[in-house]
């Protein structure tokens, strides 16, 4: 039987083993994450009218054919237009065992980006959650909107997490676990959920972050550290800890706050409040096991958010409360932590854009 907790890298080995994961070609070593597993694009794009769900007990492709614009061959790479809509077929599909539900995200240099990417299944009423005993293939929706990316068949963009049961922390046992191993720097503010705030007074620069040019060029997702920053990005500065943001504007700001992820638990970052603002901060992120933990070399890594400002301008100030962290258990310490022998581009970041571009 399997332990209550998100499923580590070896219980997802074992899944794949079991052939309830399997994907054509089969799934490579470097998919596997401590506690996720990364998503590979097919062959074809198809651009559709509108986002869609499927709906209850009717399958993606009926509804692609329903809304296809036109499709494209990924084969030789294919740009993804800003603001265009694209439905891509995953080369992973599942057959889920009952008691083991997942979900999905998008990876971290995903969502630096601004590449809206989600994951939808035959029969599925909400994005990116999947349910006990689905069987069916899996498909990513990408809307890019910021910038135009070239794409290639066996690119990464999502990431599924899977659970056995619920393992969220409450705030009481967030608060015992804070404790005896601290999960931020400075004080806790625990409400459903780790708080976190913005830092607009970083010591020794009054950079605090970047916001997305409106017209640039096209990012190939393959190039790593290649790109100019200041052909993509506006650098935001400010001298009175407070930044005034703009209407439909994508901002990379950075938390206040260190975080760290201990081994035996997993995060992933939520919306704080609703009414917070006329902004939201993306919630794309999953945090590893080891995440600036010192048991995988960390000493706090800081929370790296992407803001959108909806209709009207807002005043962001230093210390202001933006997003939470939402704890939950793992079923088993991972083989590997994130940072420690891994591949891992953002232990003990700071203010980051995505891996794509030289350091700044």
């Amino acid at each position: 039987m399997t332990a209550t907790g998100v499923l580590p890298d070896t219980a997802l080995q074992a899944l794949i083993e079991q052939g309830a994961i399997t994907a054509d070609p089969a799934v490579i070593p470097a998919q596997l994450q401590p506690a996720s597993l990364d998503l590979r694009l097919g062959r074809t794009a198809y651009r559709v009218r509108a986002s869609f769900l499927a709906g209850r007990d009717r399958p993606v492709a009926e509804r692609i054919a329903e809304f296809e614009m036109h499709r494209m061959d990924l084969t030789e790479g294919a740009v993804l237009e800003k603001g265009c809509v694209y439905v891509v077929p995953l080369m992973e599909r599942l057959a889920l065992p009952a008691g083991i539900t997942a979900v999905a995200n998008a990876k971290s240099s995903t969502g630096r980006l601004d590449l809206l990417t989600r994951v939808i299944t035959d029969g599925g009423v909400e994005f990116d959650r999947i349910p006990a005993g689905y069987a069916g293939p899996l498909y990513a929706e990408i809307c890019p909107r910021s910038f135009s990316v070239l794409v290639r068949p066996g690119m990464r963009l999502n990431q599924i997490r899977f659970r056995a049961g619920q393992s969220v922390l409450t705030d009481a046992e967030l608060r015992a676990l804070h404790a005896v191993d601290p999960l931020v720097s400075g004080t806790a503010l625990i409400s459903e959920g780790l708080g976190f705030s913005v830092d607009l007074r970083p010591e020794g620069t009054d950079l605090v972050g970047y916001r997305a040019k409106p017209h640039t060029g096209v990012i190939d997702l393959d190039r790593i550290g290649h790109y100019t920053p200041r052909d993509f990005w506006e650098e935001v500065r400010t001298g009175d800890g407070s930044i005034i943001l703009d209407p439909g504007a994508f901002y990379i700001l950075v938390s206040r706050e260190a975080v760290t992820i201990p081994p035996a638990y997993a995060a992933e970052m939520a919306p704080y409040l609703a009414m917070v603002g006329e902004f939201r901060v993306h919630y794309a992120g999953f945090f590893d096991p080891g995440f600036g933990h010192a048991a995988a070399g960390g000493v706090g890594s800081r929370g790296v958010l992407e803001v959108r400002c909806h209709e009207a301008p807002f005043v962001l100030e230093h210390g202001q409360v933006v997003g939470r962290l939402v704890y939950e258990r793992m079923a088993s310490v991972p083989n590997r932590l994130y940072g420690a022998d891994l591949a891992s581009n953002y232990q003990g970041q700071g203010l980051k854009l995505s891996k794509h571009f030289r350091p700044a």
